[in-house]
């Protein structure tokens, strides 16, 4: 069986050992610029022991962040995002950065266009409280401009040193909301079909793949589900992924969920629903959560390597190299992914829970995580200060402690 810690070349890149800090949206990007708390962050699942972290989210363009507290790639942002990736490689941990682009579900009011914009013409279920109510239907010559800020994106990527790039490809964010005939009603070259539907995502990852050295990983997260009725299903994830294989991708992260549909499809476990209410900053975002939340939040039970059974349908299906994520929490559930054949493993909540978690796991010292998980990280990613573990009182104090010094030196 192989080691989970043993090295593993990707693209011809070597990564020290075979667990990747999945992206996990930190928190800690206020105005969409690089802060030192983002810097320390990546610094410290450096040291802990991964062989590499990923930066999320980054998007594409301005009008691609969710909201307005999210990196936007632009060359002025170059310098900061350099010290991170420097910090990051002085650990010994190579750092990935997550490009993409939110599409047609926006809560950001510094929207350089009216409305946002999708695949079709939409309700946009996250930003309608924030008068957002409506998404335009991108038109061929805004499509061919957003595949070229991917490829801009990528290529600043390479610039501020960053070892490889995850595009997003899932989640319910643009190029999923493509791929997915739940949210993609279009009748032109880009709807209808699977293979149309799959043209703008398979086109920007074969174009970042073309403008990129060819040692440069281009990783893409995909959808095996999307998980609600009417989205993405199995049976197309493993197509669009022979298609990403042929398009030149060098690994595929297999995730799923829909943020606008089924937000917890992707966490299993708890749904801290009072917790998400308690950080929303709008009244109106607070009471929509209250009264609609019970009903449209699912919550699902946590178990061990829970999207295994779909991501064996994949490995069947493709040579690729595969990232398995989701419940991974032991030294055991990483055993188990290698067994399986997946040459990576994600994590992502159990390392917020404990950065040195996977230094741990070498030493012998440690086995499990202690993540519970009560899922109480996706509420704590948009306090002020960014994303820790709510149950670690060292975390909860270090980042009272970046917000008292943030506020004084303002």
């Amino acid at each position: 069986m192989t080691d989970p810690f043993s090295p593993f070349r990707l693209a011809g890149f070597s990564l020290r050992n075979r667990i990747i800090k999945t992206a996990t949206f930190e928190g800690m990007s206020p105005g969409g610029c690089v802060s030192k708390a983002l810097v320390d962050h990546h610094r410290a699942l450096a040291v802990g022991g991964v062989a590499m972290t990923t930066v999320a989210y980054c998007a594409v363009a301005a009008d691609g962040r969710t909201f307005a507290d999210q990196l936007h790639m632009r060359p002025e942002l170059v310098p900061d995002l350099r010290a991170l990736t420097a910090a990051v490689h002085s650990a010994g941990a190579a750092a990935s950065l997550q490009l993409g682009h939110c599409g047609a579900f926006c809560n950001n009011h510094d929207l350089v266009r009216r409305r946002p914009m999708g695949p079709s013409r939409a309700l946009n279920l996250v930003g309608a409280l924030g008068g957002r109510v409506l998404a335009d239907a991108m038109t061929e010559a805004e499509i061919e401009e957003v595949t070229g800020a991917f490829v801009g994106a990528a290529r600043l990527a390479r610039e501020a040193g960053f070892d490889a790039v995850e595009l997003h490809l899932g989640h319910g964010y643009l190029l999923s909301q493509f791929l997915s005939p739940g949210t993609n009603a279009r009748r032109d070259r880009f709807g209808g079909s699977l293979a149309n539907r799959a043209r703008f995502a398979l086109s920007v990852v074969e174009r970042v793949r073309a403008a990129l050295p060819p040692k440069m990983p281009v990783l893409a997260k995909v959808n095996l589900r999307d998980g609600y009725r009417g989205g993405l299903e199995v049976d197309e994830s493993v197509q669009v992924a022979r298609w990403l294989e042929a398009r030149g991708a060098d690994a595929l992260v297999l995730s799923g969920g829909f943020v606008s549909r089924n937000p917890f499809y992707l966490f299993r476990g708890e749904r801290p629903l009072r917790q998400m209410i308690a950080v929303e900053k709008s009244w109106a975002q607070k009471l929509a959560l209250a009264v609609f939340g019970p009903a449209l939040i699912h919550s699902y039970p946590f178990a061990p390597l829970y999207f295994l059974p779909l991501a064996r349908e994949i490995r069947r299906a493709v040579r690729v190299p595969l990232v398995l994520l989701g419940g991974i929490k032991s030294k055991q559930d990483l055993d188990t992914a290698m067994r399986e054949g997946f040459e990576l493993a994600a994590m992502g909540r159990a390392l917020i829970h404990d950065p040195e978690l996977i230094a741990k796991y070498v030493a012998g010292s440690a086995h499990e995580s202690g993540c519970v998980p009560c899922n109480q990280c996706v509420a704590e990613m948009d306090r002020e200060g960014g994303v820790c573990c709510a149950k670690v009182p060292e975390q909860l104090a270090q980042r009272a402690g970046r917000v008292r010094a943030t506020r004084a030196s303002h």
